[in-house]
């Protein structure tokens, strides 16, 4: 029974051990990508905040 769990007497698929290490690898780059942006995305906010017009300096909207 454990054999047909594992997948076969040889060990695991050679191919779906690469898969797998390419999936994780693919994995790791994305999340790496998105620390990136989050990070790149702060340093936006952060500035637009900086430039932002305070309401009190805004002409009131026409009624």
């Amino acid at each position: 029974m454990a054999k047909a769990l594992f997948g076969h007497v040889g060990g695991p698929d050679p191919q779906m051990v690469q898969e797998m290490r390419r999936l994780q690898k693919r994995v790791r780059d994305l999340e790496d990508e998105i620390s990136r942006l989050q990070a790149r995305n702060d340093q936006l906010s952060a500035a637009v905040t900086d430039v932002a017009v305070p309401a009190t300096d805004r002409e009131p909207a026409l009624a």
